[in-house]
């Protein structure tokens, strides 16, 4: 019966994205021109500099930036239903509290994905080859991203209040994020002090995870990759685990206290 609840949840949430258009282009629309307009500009500039093609790697970037950021920020209808007294009344109902919140993270990580999807069509039209392998591949791959980016949503949630603060505070920890972690640029070569900023980001890991998927049997592959898939997805796993387990706990205690 818990994963019937936990299915439920996901299913409202993903619902309550299906209902939203404006919501649904938005998403869509960041992320391509992302990559069509910063992908095509830094091909043009520093392609042949670098020897590998930059609107590929912008778009690997963006597609595991995109799976992380927003499983990550969906979390924000946690204090949503806060705020609407919905969690009080599904915390009061018979079901574990760690099936509630993995329901959440289920449903911001079946949001994503469909944007995923959006990105990867789009990906294919403007002329980036990618193979029946490496599509399918890519599909788990950033599955499991959206759950580790739905894991860090839920540790920052906990330690929110509002939905003002949560939209406040989320470009704050996310923006940098997407430097330290190589989403647009290459971070091989970075300073010794970026460098151990870059490892505290969880987005690093996100996005080289999803570097090393789609680049695996290349030729860029070591241009481009700078941990080994198994390598980033240990990482992932260990974060994912801490994340969930302290920000469920930090979050249950705060509505016990309200």
């Amino acid at each position: 019966m818990e994963h019937h609840r936990i299915a439920a949840i996901a299913y409202r949430d993903l619902l309550k994205f299906l209902r939203d258009p404006v919501r649904m282009v938005s998403t869509f629309i960041f992320p391509l021109i992302f990559i069509g307009i910063l992908g095509g500009s830094f091909q043009a500039s520093f392609g042949d500099q670098v020897g590998y093609n930059f609107l590929i790697f912008t778009f690997t970037g963006i597609l595991a930036q995109t799976m992380f950021q927003s499983s990550a920020m969906g979390l924000i209808s946690l204090i949503e239903d806060r705020e609407n007294d919905f969690s009080q009344e599904i915390f009061i109902a018979p079901i574990s509290r760690y099936s509630i919140i993995i329901g959440k993270v289920l449903g911001e990580s079946l949001v994503s994905m469909t944007q995923g999807l959006g990105i990867l069509a789009f990906a294919i039209i403007i002329g980036i080859r990618i193979s029946l392998l490496q599509a399918l591949i890519l599909v788990p791959a950033t599955l499991i991203v959206c759950f580790f980016g739905g894991a860090f949503g839920v540790i920052i949630m906990a330690n929110l209040n509002t939905q003002r603060a949560a939209n406040q505070v989320f470009p704050f920890i996310m923006l940098p994020q997407f430097f330290l972690a190589g989403v647009f640029t290459p971070i091989d070569k970075l300073p010794w002090f970026l460098d151990i900023l870059s490892r505290l980001s969880p987005m690093r890991y996100a996005v080289d995870f999803v570097r090393g998927i789609f680049y695996k049997g290349t030729e860029d592959y070591y241009a481009v990759v700078l941990d080994s898939a198994l390598q980033n997805l240990f990482v992932m796993t260990v974060l994912f685990g801490l994340f969930l387990v302290i920000g469920t706990v930090l979050f249950v205690r705060k509505e016990r206290n309200r």
